[in-house]
């Protein structure tokens, strides 16, 4: 599958209709994300089941702002609507494909109970601070 372009307006319905979403975060000056450009594409191809995304942080800076997105390029992955890694760098062919792979095998049922667990801490943690206020 080709990469797709992700805006501020079809960003939500790109990752809610879609179970892993690789989102490449670059800007056309940017030598590195040029470089890492045609590496994306090729892995691309290898995931038909995946979304590789691209959006460009010059004229989607809100999005970008949004994500605290500091140096680029970076790479982001969404999976199940839940943001499950995001670096900045470059990636060679071999570590990104390792990394989607490792993304596609994640039992994300563990990672929503997990997410639920800490999500029930913090709400007990500020109850029990708002009690004792």
């Amino acid at each position: 599958m080709a990469t797709v372009t992700i805006t501020g307006e079809n960003f939500e319905e790109v990752v809610r209709s879609n179970d892993l979403v690789l989102i490449d975060f670059w800007a056309a000056w940017c030598g590195p994300c040029r470089s890492f450009a045609p590496t994306y594409e090729k892995v691309s191809a290898q995931y038909p089941d995946a979304v590789f995304a691209k959006v460009d942080t010059e004229a989607e800076q809100a999005l970008a702002a949004s994500f605290n997105i500091m140096s680029i390029p970076t790479l982001m992955i969404i999976r199940d609507q839940v943001v499950i890694f995001s670096q900045a760098g470059a990636l060679p062919e071999s570590a990104l494909v390792d990394l989607v792979q490792k993304a596609a095998a994640l039992d994300m049922e563990e990672i929503h109970r997990q997410i639920a667990q800490e999500a029930n801490e913090r709400e007990s943690a500020s109850n029990g601070a708002t009690a004792q206020a």
